[in-house]
């Protein structure tokens, strides 16, 4: 059996040094529990840019303009190694870790962020890093468009595991990309929670014959800092649940494992049979006896960003 960690805790908002801080706890945390894989929420680090569902187009990007710069030199820049923090704890703890995170694309312009997932193997290297295709409604805002270079399964201590972040998961075709690479444990991290997502989840546990594990970044008003800008104006309700969490393992073939996890702070840990996605498929395996290659392909471009590989 595989012990995994679902985090459910929130980051310290837009501060990166102290949500690395807090992370590498909770990954020992999780690890002492014998956790072998921990899975953060999308863009954990440092934190969600809510802000965008509250600030209006045009009249708001003013203010927009001003919380992007806080995002902006908070976020990853993978090409200054600024995950060795992380890569290490994974290392010195033994297990997989998989971040969803705001990475600064520093190998270009500098400038432009991108809503990120990195896989990190238990002996501290880089196996994937993906960047999600298509922001969702206003988080063009403040993100850049994907492509799909890292659209990748790839062998971990745990086994094969690939990842898609949140609405990126209602698109067929890069689920069917994962599918194709003979998954085990298929990660979706996200933002989104409640009823419909939960049924999305049943569906791709179903549909691929695989673990899935999803996770939100649960928070509340009260866990943002007071200084940041508009705060009054972003969270006027202070009781208020930004996100409840959500945090949930669906077993292969369909059917809740652990969880959901809701309105609550901590980590879901859930032991599973990694073997079992596999036999799962014997009634229906869309990327095997089901596929009907003779009808229908798939191609996927996986260029132009090259890998970021480093010790």
């Amino acid at each position: 059996m595989t012990k995994i960690a679902v985090i459910q805790h929130p980051p310290v908002y837009l501060n990166l040094e102290k949500t690395m801080a807090r992370a590498i706890k909770l990954v020992k945390e999780s690890a002492q529990a014998g956790a072998q894989l921990v899975v953060f929420p999308e863009a954990w680090f440092p934190g969600y840019p809510t802000f965008v569902w509250r600030l209006p187009p045009g009249a708001g990007m003013g203010k927009t303009d001003e919380l992007f710069k806080i995002l902006q030199d908070n976020s990853i820049d993978l090409s200054k190694k600024e995950f060795f923090p992380l890569q290490k704890a994974a290392k010195e703890n033994g297990v997989v870790i998989v971040a969803g995170y705001n990475e600064l694309d520093g190998a270009a312009s500098g400038s432009t962020i991108f809503n990120s997932c990195i896989i990190i193997d238990a002996d501290g290297t880089i196996a994937n890093n993906h960047r999600k295709l298509m922001p969702t409604n206003p988080e063009r805002m403040v993100w850049g468009f994907g492509d799909g270079s890292g659209l990748n399964v790839v062998n971990t201590a745990v086994g094969r595991i690939g990842a898609l972040i949140c609405w990126e998961n209602y698109m067929p075709l890069a689920r069917f990309s994962l599918y194709a690479q003979n998954i085990d444990i298929y990660l979706a991290p996200t933002w989104d929670s409640g009823d419909t997502w939960q049924a999305t989840l049943q569906h791709i546990a179903r549909e691929g014959g695989c673990w899935v594990v999803s996770c939100a970044t649960t928070i509340k008003v009260s866990d943002i800092p007071t200084s940041i800008p508009y705060y009054d104006e972003l969270f006027p309700n202070k009781d208020e649940w930004l996100n409840p969490g959500d945090a949930v393992v669906y077993k292969p073939f369909g059917g809740i494992h652990a969880g959901p996890m809701h309105q609550e702070k901590g980590i879901l840990f859930s032991d599973i049979d990694v073997k079992a996605a596999r036999s799962s498929r014997r009634k229906f395996d869309v990327a095997g006896h089901y596929a009907r290659p003779d009808v229908f392909s798939l191609s996927v471009n996986r260029g132009p960003t090259p890998p970021v590989t480093f010790e």
